[in-house]
């Protein structure tokens, strides 16, 4: 174990002296190697040995604390992983990739039978047991309860969620093609199901997210909407010159970069920037105008120059050749590691139909919709809504691992939450109120950074406007 005195002595012996929080870094890090790849890296005329020596460590304006060198990997989302879509062949891999997986988790918590089994052995009527199942039918009833029809790899069941049971309020939350698992028992002629409780794949309450040994922060932001005749470029360039006096390592942009051509009825009145290739060519401006120090991570959303189904591929070269060399493209929704810090960006289309399927669910909330989407351990559970979904072989939009924050956008609201350990994170957006939104009583909250330093997974909110 190497103690003050040794470390001080080693460069003194090489005529150097050392900064105390040089020191301390190799204290705190007890790499004996270090010492001599320090020495290594000192220039020939230095004096003292301060954080800058240290290699792939530089210290922060202050100079009181060290930042890591921007260190990204990204885990699932990478160029050229979403794949094509193969029309309808690749449906039921889809569904029993999705209902295997989730009904995996489930299974972990809840010990549970096959539907087949359960309903065609008498033994079972009126026992106590499980059933994990998609869901492809959920309504109400004229008395006020609520059916769900579920479905395994062996039949189905009407599942019915009685309202005077502590089982109703979660079901009254049960949206289609989501995966569930009920404990209940059997009527007596085998054709329905009482539940009593709902098991959802969830994430354990127990959950401990991993943070940073060494010092970073990132930035979250999303839907840009550059080109736009609302888009706030006087907030986005208060914006930049504060990350260029910051020490923050990471930008992560959560799609919708511009407006994009021909979205809806009637854009083109509505734009400043009318060719698609020249609305990339002032983003990539606007990204080389940030601290080419940083890694800015950049995902498409449904504005965007890629197809409109999920998981969306990353943004084609013809639009990004201007892009700095510190701009990382993934895909919607990719999965990238901060540090160790897991990051599942997901541009978040599919709370449309989220709020559109549970009740009490609104714009103003959407922090709650990235809790209903950790509860269901999927990005888009209901299928074939608003959000169009590319069916491959495997379900890449369920959430597995888990990430230490989820970032969406989408909604142009910010919703900020911590659910079971896991942070969720929707900025808002650089555009003020659009025609459409203003129709729609929309209010958004522009011109808002998050930033989360690392170490502690605590973010902070910071206004531009």
């Amino acid at each position: 174990m190497l103690d003050a005195q040794e470390i001080t002595h080693r460069f003194l012996d090489t005529k150097l002296m050392v900064h105390p929080e040089v020191v301390r870094y190799i204290l705190e890090n007890n790499e004996p190697d270090l010492i001599e790849r320090i020495i290594a890296s000192v220039p020939k005329d230095a004096v003292v040995v301060s954080a800058k020596h240290i290699p792939g460590i530089r210290p922060t304006r202050d100079g009181t604390r060290f930042l890591v060198d921007p260190e990204v990997e990204v885990v699932a989302g990478s160029a050229g992983t979403s794949g094509a879509i193969n029309g309808t062949s690749d449906y039921l891999h889809y569904f029993r990739d999705r209902y295997a997986r989730l009904g995996g988790m489930i299974r972990s918590r809840a010990g549970a039978m096959p539907i087949e089994g359960l309903t065609k052995n008498t033994r079972y009527r009126q026992e106590e047991c499980t059933v994990i199942g998609m869901v492809v039918e959920v309504k109400n009833t004229t008395n006020g309860h609520r059916i769900a029809e579920i479905e395994d790899s062996t039949g189905t069941i009407p599942v019915l969620f009685r309202k005077d049971r502590p089982a109703f309020a979660d079901a009254e939350r049960i949206i289609p093609d989501e995966v569930i698992g009920v404990k209940g028992k059997l009527s007596s002629d085998g054709k329905l199901f009482f539940a009593e409780i709902l098991y959802r794949p969830d994430i354990r309450i127990d959950n401990a997210p991993f943070r940073s040994e060494q010092p970073g922060k990132a930035v979250f932001i999303s839907d840009v909407h550059v080109g736009s005749d609302t888009f706030l470029e006087t907030c986005w360039n208060k914006f930049a010159d504060w990350l260029s006096d910051s020490d923050y390592s990471y930008l992560l942009i959560a799609g919708d970069l511009v407006d994009g051509i021909g979205i809806y009825p009637g854009q083109e009145t509505e734009l400043t920037i009318k060719n698609i290739y020249e609305q990339y060519d002032a983003f990539a401006a606007m990204m080389r105008d940030l601290p080419s120090r940083m890694k800015i991570i950049v995902a498409p959303g449904n504005h965007d120059v890629v197809r409109g189904a999920e998981p969306q591929p990353v943004l084609p070269e013809q639009f990004t050749r201007k892009f700095p060399s510190n701009c990382v493209l993934v895909e919607n929704p990719a999965l990238v590691r901060l540090q160790g810090v897991r990051v599942l960006m997901y541009h978040g289309r599919s709370i449309d139909d989220m709020i559109g399927l549970i009740p009490g669910a609104s714009y103003d909330n959407s922090g709650l919709m990235m809790e209903e989407m950790l509860q269901r351990r999927h990005l888009a559970p209901a299928y074939g809504r608003r959000t169009p979904i590319a069916a491959s072989k495997t379900d890449r939009l369920i959430i597995d691992p888990l990430p230490e924050i989820l970032h969406t956008g989408h909604v142009h609201i910010k919703g900020i939450t911590t659910y079971r350990g896991v942070l969720g994170i929707n900025a808002g957006t650089w555009q003020s109120q659009t025609k459409f939104q203003k129709q729609m009583n929309v209010n958004p909250t522009p011109a808002l950074a998050v930033a989360v330093d690392l170490q502690t997974l605590v973010p902070e909110t910071f206004s531009f406007a």
